[in-house]
C-alpha cells in the first residue's frame, strides 16, 4: 500500500467524525428550538435542515429571543457543514485527477 493511499484513509477518517458532530449539532439544536417554539420533532428537524443550508423557506420561524438565537447557531453549523462537504468533494477529485495522471 502506498503512503500516500494511507494518508488519504487517515484522513477520511478525520474528516467523518466532524461532519458528523456537525450534523448531530443541527439537528440538536433544531430539536431544541422546536421544544421551545411547540413544534413536533419532524418540524424541528425540517427547520434545522432548512435554515442550516440556508434555504429559509420561511414557514417556520422562531418568535423568541434565545430561538432566534440559537437560529443563528443552525446557519453558522450550516454553513461550515457545507464547506466541509465542498472539501472532501474537491480534496476526492484532486486525488482521482492525480491518480489520472500517472
Amino acid at each position: 500500500m502506498s503512503p500516500n493511499l494511507s494518508l488519504n484513509r487517515t484522513a477520511r477518517r478525520q474528516r467523518w467524525p466532524s461532519a458528523r458532530g456537525r450534523l448531530a449539532w443541527l439537528v440538536g439544536l433544531g430539536v431544541v428550538i422546536g421544544r421551545i417554539e411547540g413544534w413536533s420533532v419532524q418540524e424541528s428537524i425540517y427547520f434545522a435542515f432548512v435554515s442550516g443550508l440556508t434555504i429559509g423557506y420561511g414557514d417556520l420561524a422562531p418568535k423568541t429571543l434565545l430561538t432566534r438565537m440559537l437560529a443563528i447557531l443552525i446557519g453558522v453549523c450550516g454553513v461550515l457543514f457545507t464547506a466541509l462537504l465542498a472539501a472532501v468533494a474537491v480534496k476526492a477529485l484532486t486525488l482521482v485527477r492525480e491518480s489520472g495522471d500517472k
